[in-house]
């Protein structure tokens, strides 16, 4: 199977996350990827099915998979399931989420 987003698209979301929303990530990391004491979360990659983070734990930096609700197909989707991701979590984390913008 042929990933769907290229290297160049990969780094760009993933750089985004973590120079602004490196918070969100660890929200998500936290309650949806199962790392409930982590205390720094860093994209590495997605793909179609999900996406990756490195998450700190203990001091040690562990892997994590967070899966998207559904497979993605293009760019533009990329956003709308990390932005449904986040308020997922703010929702099983009792967090208001921030007003969209």
């Amino acid at each position: 199977m042929t990933a769907p987003f290229g290297a160049d698209v990969v780094a760009a979301v993933c750089r985004h996350m973590d120079d602004d929303h490196a918070g969100d990530s660890l929200l998500i990391c936290r309650t949806l990827g199962g790392q409930p004491a982590a205390t720094r979360a860093r994209a590495t990659g997605l793909d179609a099915e999900g996406m990756e983070f490195a998450v700190t734990v203990d001091d040690i930096e562990v892997p994590v998979r967070v899966p998207f609700a559904h497979r993605l197909t293009e760019r533009a989707q990329i956003r709308q399931e990390v932005v449904r991701m986040y308020r997922e979590a703010c929702q099983r984390s009792g967090l208001p989420p921030r007003p969209a913008g």
